[in-house]
């Protein structure tokens, strides 16, 4: 289906990744982009992703582009609609479109939004936590299958656009391969995983785990399920990475880190360990409340270097330094060389 993105100043803010994710790697069709302080503009040269999709500055210029879905391509502050988003979302129900949201806040249980809602339509909260769920118990050791797990340094450093480039160079060798949302972003593109975010603590490595087991049915021991991470075991505000780790049992980790990043993005009075002492970390977690026979204990085998803020020149500065530093593979998968981190993490 074609899509409008309610993007609203997210095309230049972290606020605006998951439109972004979806600019990047959506293979479906998008219409057009609704983002005001951007309108007319030209995507290449605002966000650098190759793809021509018109900017405009409300729905009513995004209809004649015929989407069939709005997408909230936000993800604000406390999750709560900012006026301007709200009401474009209001007028794509309005005009006959679907709507899909991420937000913490549930569009279908707002009573405009219910009443904007017409027979055939439907609006999609995806932060919505899956039903009969159980606690976890390593249940995903058993699948015959390669468990790539991405974890990173911080919030929003690439861990899914990771996972993405690696199950592209998957598919593009022929190999079986399948992608584990486990965000907002990572369901809309690949309608695969869960919200972890939306879940309860106590059942959240259970919910990774269902997800993990029904994403895997049938794969083989060569095949490959790529988990997408979330969080930080680095940020103080994150619970993510553990119920994760727990949950997918992981054949292999890939550690996603931004090039030259000394603390926390948001948090700049929180440092980042040294690399080196991050990796050893999750490989130690990682061995860990597995079950007796559930194969050798994960290692990090590769490293997903973000240097969108780097020149190629600095760029490759800065994945030679990584390499020589921790003695991994390293490349930026979304410049160029996914194949290469995708070799690393076959590897035996």
């Amino acid at each position: 289906m074609p899509v409008v993105l309610l993007q609203h100043g997210g095309l230049t803010s972290l606020t605006g990744k998951t439109g972004l994710a979806m600019l990047r790697h959506r293979p479906g069709p998008i219409a057009v982009v609704i983002d005001p302080a951007h309108a007319d503009g030209s995507l290449a040269e605002i966000t650098g992703i190759d793809r021509d999709v018109p900017i405009v500055r409300d729905l009513a210029e995004a209809l004649p582009h015929q989407p069939a879905v709005a997408v909230v391509g936000l993800a604000p502050s406390g999750g709560v609609l900012p006026d301007p988003l709200r009401r474009d979302a209001l007028a794509a129900l309005r005009a006959g479109l679907s709507l899909a949201s991420g937000l913490h806040t549930q569009l279908g249980e707002d009573p405009e939004f219910k009443q904007a809602c017409q027979a055939g339509q439907w609006i999609w909260d995806l932060r919505r936590e899956p039903p009969n769920l159980q606690v976890g118990q390593a249940r995903a050791a058993s699948l015959s299958c390669q468990r790539i797990l991405a974890v990173g340094t911080d919030m929003a450093v690439g861990k899914m656009s990771a996972c993405l480039a690696l199950e592209a160079a998957a598919q593009h060798r022929k190999l079986s391969c399948r992608f584990v949302g486990t965000g907002q972003a990572g369901l809309l593109i690949s309608g695969r995983g869960i919200p972890l975010d939306a879940v309860r603590v106590d059942y959240a490595a259970g919910a990774v785990e269902q997800a993990v087991l029904e994403a895997g049915a049938g794969l083989l021991k060569q095949d490959l399920l790529l988990v997408e991470g979330q969080g930080s075991l680095c940020h103080p505000g994150s619970s993510a990475t553990l119920p994760l780790i727990r949950g997918s049992q992981p054949t292999a980790l890939l550690m996603v880190h931004r090039a030259g990043q000394p603390t926390i993005e948001r948090l700049p009075q929180v440092p980042l360990p040294p690399l080196k002492e991050l990796v050893s970390l999750c490989e130690a977690l990682a061995a860990i409340a597995r079950p007796l026979g559930g194969g050798p204990t994960p290692k990090v085998k590769a490293i997903a270097l973000n240097t969108a803020r780097l020149t190629a020149e600095d760029a490759e500065l800065s994945l030679e330094a990584v390499r020589s530093d921790l003695g991994l593979p390293c490349e930026d998968p979304i410049r160029g060389h996914a194949d290469r981190l995708l070799q690393a993490l076959l590897e035996r």
